[in-house]
């Protein structure tokens, strides 16, 4: 059992991401500053902390649905990245990392999801 969450291996990866995520709105033209850089830093923002309260719950099951939360906020990202590629914010290579990278961080959380799972089962 991890001791705390920082040793998770999807906090690592979605840190990671949040970070990158911080580093390509920069990008993004300054209208944009209020509307979708704020969404996008947000979601990004969203995943880790709820990765983290979550854990912080000591209860399987509240951990579970903070981590469910976490994985809305990865789709959510997904979809605003669209946005940001029919703006011609973002090239089509730069989405398509984004979106890959996105998808594999979903991977990771549900497995630590079902890993939750059967932890509550035992």
């Amino acid at each position: 059992m991890y001791k705390r969450f920082e040793e998770l291996n999807v906090w690592k990866e979605a840190r990671k991401y949040k970070k990158d995520i911080h580093e390509l709105v920069k990008k993004f033209p300054r209208k944009e500053l209020y509307v979708l850089t704020n969404q996008l830093c947000r979601a990004a923002n969203s995943i880790t902390a709820n990765i983290a309260e979550g854990y912080g719950r000591y209860h399987w099951q509240e951990n579970i649905q903070a981590c469910r939360v976490s994985r809305g906020s990865i789709n959510e990202i997904l979809d605003h990245l669209y946005t940001a590629l029919d703006c011609e914010y973002i090239t089509q290579e730069t989405f398509d990392n984004y979106y890959s990278r996105g998808r594999d961080l979903e991977r990771l959380l549900n497995g630590y999801i079902r890993y939750l799972e059967k932890c509550k089962n035992t």
